[in-house]
C-alpha cells in the first residue's frame, strides 16, 4: 500500500516527515511524497504533517484537508504535527480525518494505521509531551542533496505572538552518540552537507549539559561531510565564547540565520524577545569578526500590535543598517491562544501589507548587494536542481548560483561572472572539489 506524505511548515517538520517515511518503509509500505491534484491515490494513505505557527496556517490546513477528502474520498486521511498538539479539541473535531496524532505520537503512526485498516474505527491520539528527545532516525532526505538533521525540540521562551511552546513542549536535546550515528549514515549515503535544525536550536544541550557548539563539533567530525549548516539562531544565546568555538570548525558554513523579528526595542519588549537591538548588532559584529564575509540572514515581522509608524521606521532603518544577505519578511498574523492575539492595538491588514512591502523591498536590495559582491570571486557550490539555463546550487553563504555542465549533488568551484537580482551566474572551474 502507498502512503503519501505532505509537509507544512518548518525544517523540523520536513525532517520529521522523512523519519515517518522511513518508518512506513520499514513496515513494508511504499512511502511517497504527495502533490496537490495527484490523481492516483485511490485507497492509499495521505499523511498531512501540519504547522500551526499562525492563524493563516490553520486556515490553509482546513482547506487542504477538505480538498484531500473531496478529491480522494476512499483514501485514509491522517493529520499529525503541531496543529493537533496545540489545539487537540479542534483537531479531534475534524470529521474528514481518519487518524489524528499529536507531536508526541509520531512513532505510533504505523501501529495506528494498521489498527484503522483492520477496524475502520476513527483514531485520535494526542498525548502530552514528555521530557525526552523523540528517537527518530533518517538515512536519506528524498529529493534533496542536503539533509536536515533534527537535534533539538521544544521551546521555553514564550514570545507573546507564538503558540509553539504549546505545540512542541519544553526544550529536549538529542544525545551526541545518536546524532553522530545519523550523520554517519547520511554521509555513507552520499550526502556532503547537513543542516542542524531545531525548534529553538541555540537551546540545544540545556537539558543534557551541552550546547550547540558540541553538536557542531560532532557533525563536523564525521568523515564524508563537507559542510555543516545551522538553522535559525537566537541572538541572546550567541555569546563571544560560543562564536569563537564555532569559528574553529572549517566545515561550518559561514551563514547565520539570526532571528530578529523587529528592529525596534519597544516592539521587541512587547514580543517578549530576550535581547535588544544593541545586543543584536553586537552579535552581528562578533560573527563578522570571527567569520569574515559571512552571510547574515533573518526574519522580520511587521504590523505587530501597537506598532506605530515611528516604530516601524526604526525597525526598517535597523534592518537596512545591518546589511543582511537574505530577509524573510512577513506581516503579523493573530494566533489564537497567545498574548498578542488579545492585544487591543491590532494593525489593519492594509497597513500591515504596506509596511511589509517596504520591508521586502529593503531586503531585496540588501540581497542584491551581497550577491553583487561575489562577482569575480571563486566560490564553492553544492548543486541541487537542473533549471532551463543550467544547474542551480548554493554557496556556503547560501547564495544561489547557476552554472552549466553541473549535476545534482556535485560540489564544485565556480567563478562568478555576473549576478542578477540576488542570483549569481558562473562557470565551473576545472578543480571540481567533489
Amino acid at each position: 500500500m502507498n502512503v503519501y506524505f505532505y509537509t507544512l511548515g518548518c525544517k523540523v517538520n520536513q525532517y520529521e516527515t522523512q523519519a515517518m517515511m522511513r518508518l512506513a518503509e520499514e513496515h513494508d509500505y511504499t512511502a511517497l511524497e504527495f502533490t496537490l491534484g495527484q490523481a492516483d491515490v485511490g485507497d492509499g494513505v495521505i499523511v498531512i504533517n501540519s504547522c500551526t505557527v499562525t492563524g493563516e496556517s490553520d486556515r490553509k490546513l482546513r482547506q487542504l484537508l477538505r480538498r484531500c477528502r473531496r478529491e480522494h474520498p476512499h483514501a485514509v486521511l491522517v493529520l499529525c504535527g503541531c496543529m493537533p498538539q496545540a489545539f487537540p479539541e479542534t483537531a479531534a473535531a475534524f470529521e474528514d480525518v481518519d487518524i489524528v496524532l499529536g507531536n508526541a505520537s509520531r512513532k505510533a503512526l504505523m501501529a495506528h494505521l494498521h489498527r484503522f485498516l483492520t477496524t475502520r474505527a476513527r483514531i485520535v491520539d494526542i498525548a502530552p509531551h514528555d521530557n525526552t528527545f523523540e528517537p527518530l532516525q533518517i538515512c536519506e532526505f528524498q529529493g534533496r542533496t542536503r539533509a536536515f538533521v533534527k537535534i533539538e525540540d521544544g521551546c521555553n521562551r514564550f514570545c507573546t505572538y507564538c503558540i509553539i511552546p504549546y505545540a512542541r513542549g519544553r526544550v529536549r536535546s538529542r544525545p551526541l552518540d545518536d546524532l553522530r550515528e545519523e550523520v554517519c549514515a547520511l554521509a555513507q549515503n552520499g550526502y556532503t552537507e547537513v543542516v542542524l535544525v531545531g525548534i529553538n536550536l541555540t537551546a540545544y544541550g540545556q537539558d543534557i549539559g551541552l550546547d550547540i557548539g558540541d553538536a557542531v563539533a560532532c557533525a563536523c567530525g564525521v568523515e564524508g561531510i563537507r559542510r555543516v549548516r545551522l538553522g535559525s539562531l537566537e541572538p541572546d544565546h550567541m555569546t563571544p565564547e560560543l562564536i569563537g568555538r564555532l569559528a574553529k570548525h572549517k566545515k561550518l558554513c559561514p551563514q547565520f540565520h539570526l532571528a530578529l523579528q523587529s528592529g525596534c526595542d519597544a516592539t521587541l519588549k512587547r514580543m517578549n524577545r530576550h535581547y535588544d537591538t544593541a545586543h543584536y548588532r553586537a552579535v552581528c559584529d562578533e560573527l563578522r569578526k570571527a567569520f569574515p564575509d559571512c552571510a547574515l540572514t533573518t526574519d522580520v515581522m511587521v504590523g505587530f500590535p501597537d506598532e506605530t509608524e515611528e516604530e516601524f521606521e526604526q525597525s526598517l532603518a535597523f534592518v537596512e543598517s545591518i546589511g543582511f544577505s537574505r530577509l524573510h519578511c512577513f506581516a503579523y498574523s493573530r494566533r489564537e491562544g497567545t498574548i498578542a492575539a488579545r492585544a487591543k492595538g491590532q494593525i489593519p491588514n492594509a497597513e500591515k501589507a504596506r509596511r511589509n512591502r517596504r520591508m521586502i523591498k529593503a531586503g531585496e536590495e540588501s540581497c542584491r548587494r551581497f550577491a553583487d559582491a561575489l562577482v569575480g570571486k571563486t566560490v564553492t557550490v553544492l548543486f541541487e536542481t537542473t533549471e532551463e539555463d543550467g544547474c542551480i546550487g548554493y554557496t556556503d553563504t547560501y547564495v544561489p548560483v547557476v552554472a552549466e555542465n553541473a549535476a545534482s549533488g556535485q560540489l564544485s568551484s565556480v567563478r562568478i561572472e555576473r549576478s542578477d537580482n540576488g542570483i549569481c551566474y558562473g562557470k565551473i572551474k576545472s578543480d571540481t572539489v567533489g
